[in-house]
């Protein structure tokens, strides 16, 4: 499903990973542990093209991560960084700006299966009309999973999504994405999200490792 190949990646000169191999089958679950610093982040937004690799190459589902691929292969990954831009002024306007674009344009969801993304996410109605820089990191986060889940998408990038969320907030993101039909690849601390997974991946020597789980 996702296929990182000998990939080398470096930031401000850093090298992050150097030759590291990863398979991600689909439905697995698995998470990316290491101290501060080590890519386990920088791995993620590798996946959707943020960050270039040096070498190496990734593919989503056995199609190679290019420039002539990369809208099609964003187009099917969510990707939940630890402050997403959600890119509209509210709420409201971020979670539908999806169904505005000619691609989704037919899809747009009712009110009442908006509502219970909302609820799912352990989010009000209210929060609708808030200004999107009005929210908190944690809000944001559920908001930009809602809106992924709203369209569909079943390949998840999760970079510390539970950090900032209170256990029922916790549970329910958890709930949402630790179903079956979800292939999930994320970066977490959180003992509960790391037990959950069935694979735990670690960073040594900038390369990955299988950990046990």
């Amino acid at each position: 499903m996702i296929v990182f190949k000998n990939i080398t990646l470096h930031v401000h000169r850093q090298t992050l990973l150097d030759g590291a191999d990863l398979s991600i089958a689909l439905g697995e679950k698995a998470v990316v542990r290491g101290p501060s610093g080590c890519g386990k982040s920088s791995l993620l937004k590798s996946a959707v093209g943020i960050l270039p690799l040096a070498s190496g190459s990734i593919a989503v589902d056995g199609q190679e991560l290019s420039a002539e691929t990369i809208g099609g292969i964003r187009g099917r990954i969510a990707f939940i960084g630890q402050e997403p831009v959600l890119g509209a002024d509210t709420v409201r306007e971020a979670l539908l700006l999806p169904f505005s674009f000619k691609t989704h344009r037919g899809n747009r969801p009712p009110d009442d299966r908006v509502l219970e993304a909302l609820h799912d996410l352990h989010l009000g109605e209210e929060i609708l009309d808030k200004p999107s820089k009005r929210i908190s990191g944690g809000e944001k986060q559920r908001i930009a999973l809602a809106r992924a889940l709203l369209l569909g998408k079943d390949i998840f990038l999760a970079d510390e999504v539970t950090s900032a969320l209170d256990p029922e907030s916790k549970a329910a993101v958890m709930e949402r994405l630790f179903r079956p039909g979800i292939t999930l690849l994320s970066v977490s601390h959180d003992p509960d999200w790391i037990a959950k997974c069935n694979r735990v991946i670690g960073i040594e020597n900038h390369r990955l490792t299988e950990e046990s789980a």
